[in-house]
């Protein structure tokens, strides 16, 4: 297969920037970065020059893949132009990741789903993501009843901007706004968690309750996870089962710091759960820029790559 063409939209955001360090570092080398009016013909310290993200530019059918790395509203109105020139889009923000017909992706849990896309395939949440692959193999043993999570979430979940906040603020006057919208007594973030995370495990009617909070670091969410079994599972087997899960790296005590530019989930502190029958608790880490992010986002375009390379080799 030919060198894919390949664009980032949103090249100067936060997981913007990480998607085009990664690529780079994967080898690609026909990327394009595109971005707000505002950002346009700037130059990228690898040298690269920020192209405008119009309809016309990503409808041209000069794009073979597009990653969007966006709000929803711009994502919203840009995706359909870059399916239409002919690109596979991998999308990033909560604009279709729960509509029907459209695949939402890990690849470590649902993989092949990405292959079943008609032009868009959504990456989730950077909570849901992390907290999915360490669901999946413990399903897998012994059936999920229900799961409660709270997370710790950290302020380049915000963006690029908070960011840089954050950095010019002591962290004791830091203003940690909530960043999520309330849908009665839970916030959009919460609702997301739960519902994404049912869609990927294909678990419809899994209870699950979420408590998101923003914590004054800059770099990695955390996530206390309580889960409920249908059948006995203990400590140890959990613990070996993690250990031979994908993109998980079992560790004592999981930490944003530790988990930070690495492309593994960190899951310790594994134990029962003494409140519950079948109960277990554990605390994981995620960089969610990386895998929470880019990583996941450019593991689903890989699927679609090679899902292409293979048609075509077989012509």
């Amino acid at each position: 297969m030919s060198e894919p063409r390949i664009a980032v939209v949103g090249a100067t955001g936060a997981v913007g920037q990480v998607t085009l360090r990664l690529l780079r570092e994967r080898g690609y080398a026909d990327v394009r970065a595109f971005a707000s009016a505002r950002s346009a013909g700037k130059t990228l310290d690898d040298g690269r020059t920020i192209e405008e993200a119009t309809p016309d530019a990503l409808a041209a059918g000069d794009i073979d893949l597009a990653l969007f790395s966006v709000g929803t509203s711009a994502s919203r109105e840009l995706v359909p132009h870059a399916v239409r020139g002919g690109a596979s889009v991998v999308d990033k923000s909560a604009a279709y990741r729960l509509e029907p017909g459209i695949p939402l992706v890990v690849p470590e849990v649902n993989g092949p789903r990405a292959l079943e896309h008609e032009g868009i395939v959504a990456n989730p949440n950077c909570c849901t993501i992390p907290l999915t692959c360490v669901l999946k193999p413990l399903h897998d043993a012994a059936g999920l009843r229900r799961v409660r999570v709270s997370t710790y979430q950290s302020v380049s979940g915000a963006g690029a901007q908070r960011m840089e906040q954050l950095r010019a603020e002591p962290q004791d006057e830091h203003n940690l706004a909530m960043d999520w919208t309330w849908e009665g007594d839970e916030t959009d973030e919460e609702s997301k968690i739960r519902a994404e995370t049912q869609k990927i495990l294909e678990l419809p009617e899994l209870p699950l309750s979420a408590t998101t909070v923003r914590v004054p670091i800059l770099v990695g969410h955390a996530e206390a996870v309580w889960i409920e079994l249908e059948d006995s599972l203990s400590a140890d087997q959990a613990t070996e089962l993690l250990r031979n899960a994908p993109s998980v790296r079992v560790v004592d005590v999981p930490t944003p710091g530790a988990a930070a530019q690495t492309d593994q989930v960190l899951v310790g502190r594994i134990r029962p759960d003494r409140a519950a029958e079948n109960g277990l608790v554990l605390f994981l880490a995620c960089d969610n820029l990386v895998k929470g992010a880019a990583l996941n986002a450019i593991q689903i375009a890989e699927l679609l790559l090679t899902r292409t390379g293979d048609l075509l080799a077989a012509q």
